[in-house]
């Protein structure tokens, strides 16, 4: 379900290393190229699956975890880059994916 990467690890630990670790949401949202995942603080619900990596917990939306079926976080020159072994379709759900930042009809 989970792969992460030895620079992400470390990337999380100097994140949390002052504070509380919290659970880390893999979540899909829209973009300029279309949608993505990214990470997100956030408690797990009812209708998620957690998994243990490394000392952290993430959850996934079970649905979206059927959709990718799996996940590799790694951390590139701009940040986290969490990627799905599924090519990630667009649903509408996660709200607008237009580059301007607003909402443009379809």
């Amino acid at each position: 379900m989970l792969e992460l990467t030895e620079s992400a690890r470390k990337e999380l630990d100097a994140f949390f290393a002052d504070k509380e670790k919290s659970p880390i949401r893999i979540y899909a949202t829209g973009g300029c190229g279309g949608p993505r995942l990214t990470l997100a603080m956030d408690t797990p619900n009812d209708r998620d699956i957690t998994a243990e990596k490394d000392g952290f917990t993430f959850c996934i939306s079970r649905e979206l975890l059927v959709q990718v079926q799996g996940v590799t976080i790694d951390l590139g020159y701009m940040g986290f880059m969490v990627k799905s072994l599924l090519p990630l379709e667009f649903s509408g759900e996660s709200g607008c994916c237009s580059c301007s930042g607003g909402c443009a009809p379809h």
